[in-house]
């Protein structure tokens, strides 16, 4: 589920033996896709659009969608030749607030939600504004 070394998707881990919520986890353990995540929690949006906004090459956004795909986390539609991208699971923002607010209430806030009216809720509550 997680992207190794030679850059493929992981997904034999579970069958491995690999938990499916260390699977999740590891999946998540990336920059890149967690900026990914952060973008399409906006909206849908095509590789075109990811590059240009992230600013990766357009072979790291195909290989991180590829791997948020294996995870179920990330599907696309199809429109003529163009492929539109967007979360699956909308429960995956609750679980990134959850984490926000565990990171902030440990010393250690950072700004993953892509709400920043969210990440700022979620500082207030913590007592860190």
């Amino acid at each position: 589920m997680a992207i190794n070394e030679g850059g493929r998707c992981v997904s034999a881990d579970i069958a491995a033996g690999l938990p499916p919520a260390a699977a999740l986890f590891h999946s998540l353990a990336d920059e890149t896709r967690l900026r990914i995540v952060a973008r399409l929690a906006r909206g849908e949006a095509r590789v075109v659009d990811l590059t240009g906004e992230l600013g990766l090459a357009q072979s790291t956004v195909s290989k991180h969608l590829a791997c948020l795909r294996d995870c179920g986390l990330v599907d696309y539609r199809a429109e003529g030749r163009q492929s539109f991208y967007a979360l699956t699971r909308p429960e995956l923002m609750d679980l990134l607030a959850s984490a926000e607010q565990l990171l902030a209430a440990t010393g250690h806030a950072v700004a993953l939600c892509p709400m920043p009216s969210l990440a700022e809720d979620l500082a207030e509550q913590a007592g860190l504004s």
